[in-house]
């Protein structure tokens, strides 16, 4: 009852100063207000991220001509473009060697294709990628309906196509599309397949393509001009990391590269790239936290020199408490809660705000709503931290006041 009744009496302090207490509590505003919108744009950034870049899959990893994320500046793109193309003979010899392996693919990718079913078309945007049969299962391509293409189509140059769940939409609105043909570049294909819908990433549909062996692709577009993507699949996550190892040092033999002399390939796996993609974001982080501590610690400041003020017109009243029994813990416990009240409200108000104003802003790039708890209570702790440092000086102020002083102030 006794810390009841000091809570009450922090409370009733507070609204007797309401400009005060609001001056006070729009500097802890800011600053958490800061963090939490930061935090949240980027943790919705992320949760897209993770969702769009988690395209292989599990214990897979890729190796490609150009890096997953590049960085350098503008004449970092040269170097990767002069890097050789990984060919289809190139993939046969590695998965020659990589026995270990579950499963091991070759794609080729080319974009802005127009499909054709009668006298319905789709927009020239599709996707197209040409493929060994084992890309399915690592890119998490799962078939609704129809089948997957085999090494049968690859063997023997099927002129044979799987369709992603918006090309169906568009050209087979009302009709079954298994058997059916479809138009590419001038040349027919047997639709054999259909994917299941993968969703969107930032708003873009990621069942805008179209697959078709790798074999049939390079008779249309040739084997020069495009490198292929090489995914492979590790039958767990205890040889996978053996099997990238490995994967590198027999690619280097193929490749013929010297020893010592870096790659002229690239690996990554939805791991390593989510890894780079939080570097980058890391740094936006840093700066949102490094405002927010500087808001922080105004606000911080403003609470002790209101405390302080407030031990000032006080005195009698802390005097007056004193004579009538209150101990000095009482009076040291009642001004701590008073600037931890002071704190925890703004920091609830910038809680809220932050979230309200990170998910807007993220609902601009399309990204889902998330409400960041891990800096929501890293948020409130502050708050509280605040609170009590910038709280107990004036707190012991207050509770080392002479009694018989005190009740002579005017």
């Amino acid at each position: 009852m006794e810390i009841l009744e000091i809570i009450k009496v922090a409370f009733n302090s507070l609204k007797a100063n309401k400009l005060r207490s609001f001056l006070t509590i729009v500097g802890i505003v800011v600053g958490i207000f800061s963090i939490i919108a930061i935090s949240t744009i980027i943790a919705m950034l992320q949760t897209s991220i993770e969702e769009g870049t988690s395209v292989l899959g599990q214990n897979t990893f890729q190796i490609q001509k150009w890096p997953a994320v590049q960085t350098g500046g503008p004449g970092s793109g040269i170097k990767y473009r002069n890097r050789p193309d990984i060919t289809l003979e190139q993939f046969y010899r590695l998965k020659e060697k990589l026995s270990k392996a579950k499963y091991i693919a070759a794609e080729y990718w080319n974009y802005g294709k127009l499909l054709k079913a009668g006298n319905i078309e789709t927009n020239p945007n599709v996707g197209l990628a040409g493929v060994t049969a084992d890309a399915f299962p690592n890119n998490q391509w799962f078939v609704e309906e129809g089948r997957a293409i085999n090494d049968r189509d690859v063997q023997r140059y099927e002129p044979v196509i799987v369709l992603g769940a918006d090309i169906v939409k568009k050209l087979f609105p009302n009709d079954n599309p298994i058997d059916q043909k479809v138009t590419l570049d001038g040349h027919k294909f047997k639709v054999i397949g259909v994917l299941e819908s993968q969703g969107s990433f930032f708003g873009q549909s990621r069942d805008n393509f179209a697959v078709i062996p790798i074999t049939t692709f390079q008779s249309l577009y040739g084997k020069r001009g495009s490198s292929i993507n090489i995914t492979v699949m590790a039958h767990n996550r205890e040889s996978y990391n053996e099997l990238i190892e490995e994967a590198e040092g027999y690619f280097r033999a193929i490749r013929k590269i010297p020893p010592g002399k870096e790659n002229d390939f690239d690996i990554w796996s939805n791991e390593q790239l989510l890894t780079s993609i939080n570097k980058i974001t890391a740094g936006v982080r840093i700066g949102s936290i490094v405002v927010a501590a500087i808001a922080l610690l105004a606000a911080g400041v403003g609470i002790m020199n209101i405390m302080l003020v407030s031990v000032t017109e006080r005195t009698k009243e802390i005097g007056i408490r004193k004579a009538i029994g209150a101990k000095k813990i009482n009076i040291l416990v009642q001004f701590i809660i008073e600037a931890i009240t002071l704190s925890l409200i703004g920091g609830i108000i910038g809680i809220i705000l932050g979230i309200i104003a990170g998910n807007i802003a993220g609902s601009f790039l399309n990204a889902a709503a998330v409400i960041p708890i891990d800096w929501v209570i890293i948020g409130v702790l502050l708050c509280i931290l605040i609170g009590v440092s910038f709280g107990t000086y004036p707190a012991y102020k207050a509770a080392n006041l002479d009694p018989i002083e005190s009740l002579r102030y005017e």
